[in-house]
C-alpha cells in the first residue's frame, strides 16, 4: 500500500472510526488514517485479520491503530464502540461505513432471513452508525461522515439483488442525512468504488479473463486497488472538503 503522500494536517490527533476495517479496502482506509497521525478506531469480526493490521500498521507508520470486535448489525454495540473512540480525543472527527457483504444470492432464493441479513450488514448498520457519529460532532461544530455505496446497482451484477438494493439506498440515505446533520456543521458524503481488486475479490469473483475485461471498460487501464479509495476517504474526512456534503464520490478508473 502507498504511504499517502498527500497530508491532511487537521487529520492528526484527531478520532476517527472505521468499521469493517481488518481487510481490503477498510484495511487501507486504517493504514491511511495512521499515515495521518489520526487516532484511528476500527471494528471487525475477523479478529486474526485485525490483529495482524494492526501490527503491521503500527510497524509501518509508527501510529497503532485501535481495534474492537464488533458485529455491526449489534446496533448497540456498535454505538458503544462508536462512542469509545470518541473518548480517545473527546470529539470524534470522521466515521466511515466501511462494513459490507457482497454475498451472491439468486433472487429466488432469497429467503427473508438472507434479506434482513445483508440490509442489516449493507445498509442499516451505516444508519445507527451515523446517528450515533452525528450527536457526538454536533457539539464541536463539525464533522464528516462518509457512507460507501457500490458502482453493482449500476450494473446489475447477477445473484446481488439484496446488496444493490442497500447501496442504491446508501445514497438517499447521504442526501437526507446531509440535510438534517447540516445545521450542526457535519457533513455527510458517500463513495462508490468500482470493481477494487482485493484479495478477496480476486480470489472468490474476478478470474484473469474477468480482470482483462474490467480493465479494459476503464478509461485508466490499470487495476483499481484499495488505497485508491483510501486516498478520497482522506480528502472527504478532512477539511480539505469543507464545501462537500450530500455528493457521491464515483472512484472506479473511469467505468464506463
Amino acid at each position: 500500500m502507498a504511504a499517502y503522500a498527500t497530508r491532511y494536517p487537521d487529520l492528526e490527533g484527531k478520532a476517527v472510526f472505521v468499521s469493517g476495517g481488518a481487510t481490503g479496502i477498510g484495511a487501507a482506509i486504517v493504514e491511511a488514517f495512521c499515515w495521518q497521525g489520526a487516532h484511528t478506531y476500527f471494528v471487525d469480526i475477523d479478529v486474526e485479520s485485525a490483529e495482524a493490521l494492526t501490527a503491521s500498521v503500527a510497524e509501518k507508520t509508527g501510529t497503532s491503530p485501535f481495534f474492537h470486535r464488533c458485529d455491526v448489525t449489534d446496533t448497540q454495540a456498535l454505538r458503544d464502540a462508536i462512542e469509545r473512540a470518541s473518548e480517545v480525543t473527546g470529539a470524534l472527527y470522521a466515521l466511515v461505513n466501511n462494513a459490507a457483504r457482497d454475498l451472491r444470492v439468486p433472487a429466488d432464493e432469497v429467503t427473508e432471513d438472507v434479506w434482513d441479513d445483508l440490509v442489516a450488514i449493507n445498509l442499516k448498520h451505516q444508519f445507527f452508525a451515523a446517528q450515533t457519529a452525528y450527536r457526538l460532532m454536533a457539539p464541536s461544530g463539525c464533522g464528516s461522515i462518509i457512507n460507501f455505496g457500490s458502482i453493482a446497482p449500476g450494473q446489475g451484477v447477477k445473484n446481488l439483488s439484496v446488496y444493490s438494493s442497500c447501496k442504491s439506498a446508501a445514497f438517499g440515505l447521504t442526501r437526507s442525512l446531509a440535510r438534517d446533520f447540516g445545521t450542526a456543521g457535519v457533513r455527510v458524503n458517500s463513495i462508490i468504488p468500482g470493481a477494487i481488486l482485493t484479495p478477496r475479490q480476486l480470489r472468490d469473483w474476478i478470474d484473469p479473463d474477468t480482470k482483462r475485461e474490467i480493465i479494459e471498460r476503464q478509461c485508466l487501464k490499470r487495476a483499481m486497488q484499495e488505497d485508491d479509495v483510501a486516498e478520497m476517504v482522506l480528502f472527504l474526512a478532512s477539511n480539505a472538503s469543507r464545501g462537500c456534503t450530500a455528493q457521491e464520490f464515483t472512484v472506479d478508473g473511469g467505468n464506463i
